[in-house]
């Protein structure tokens, strides 16, 4: 499902953090959104979902999400946070089951259903010899790959990550992202990501969105976005730039 956004203005605590942002990610599409620290990445994926005030129109398939009550809301969009909030000693089943809360009635619980559809879940992303294991005792790449199950037992059409790859060693880094670009193309997901490795973003990501100081400053495929000039401009970063597989571009730093 296709979400747009137009004209997005999020302000907190009295502070502009979100001005006039606008942009489409198509049906089964890959979008990331990178740009400096502060600059408004997280605040985007969180008016997406609900979690902060804005101002702007955004859509999920024509479904106008800002009118949308949460539990709606959340069989269209699932969320995998940077750092998700786990209580002590919950296991991968039961942190993955917490996904299906979208589907369970006010005050009742989970059904069989529920429960082989975790268990699905967690089997294909190779998480079953530590479903009974505490979440707090994995390793950081099956951390993420346990959140990511949270996200897809929701069984939505679009996924939201929030920097899948922070804290991660380079291998896991690519496990996970090649992971979620598998998991986009069987399930037919469109996926919206904010991450900040440039060169991860450019060889997995469609289009990219460039915020900086709170607006978009530049958007298209990656080879047109991240360009010498653009990077320079925005991060502040020397670089070289190349076309790699695809044309895809591929960023070296350059020494002062």
């Amino acid at each position: 499902m296709t979400v747009r956004i137009r004209k997005l203005d999020v302000a907190l605590g009295g502070r502009p953090v979100l001005r006039g942002v606008s942009l489409d990610a198509p049906a089964g599409s890959w979008t990331a959104v990178i740009g400096p620290n502060g600059a408004g990445k997280s605040t985007l994926l969180r008016a997406v979902l609900g979690l902060v005030p804005s101002e702007g129109a955004i859509t999920v398939a024509g479904e106008d999400l800002q009118a949308l009550k949460p539990r709606r809301r959340s069989q269209l969009i699932a969320y995998a946070p940077q750092s998700p909030n786990v209580p002590v000693g919950m296991t991968v089943f039961d942190y993955t089951l917490l996904g299906r809360s979208p589907y369970i009635p006010h005050l009742g619980r989970e059904s069989a259903a529920d429960r082989v559809i975790t268990a699905k879940v967690i089997d294909r992303l190779d998480l079953t010899e530590f479903a009974a294991r505490p979440l707090v005792e994995l390793s950081g790449g099956e951390r993420q790959r346990a959140v990511l199950a949270r996200a897809l037992a929701q069984q939505t059409p679009v996924l939201l990550l929030d920097e899948p790859t922070t804290a991660l060693d380079i291998g896991h880094q690519q496990q996970v992202m090649e992971l979620v670009d598998q998991l986009r193309i069987s399930d037919e997901l469109t996926v919206v990501t904010t991450i900040h490795d440039l060169s991860l973003a450019a060889q997995y990501a469609d289009d990219l969105v460039l915020l900086s100081h709170g607006r978009v400053a530049a958007a298209g495929p990656p080879d047109e976005v991240l360009t010498r000039a653009t990077v320079e401009e925005h991060f502040d970063a020397r670089v070289s730039v190349a076309p790699g597989p695809a044309g895809r571009p591929i960023l070296s730093l350059e020494r002062p």
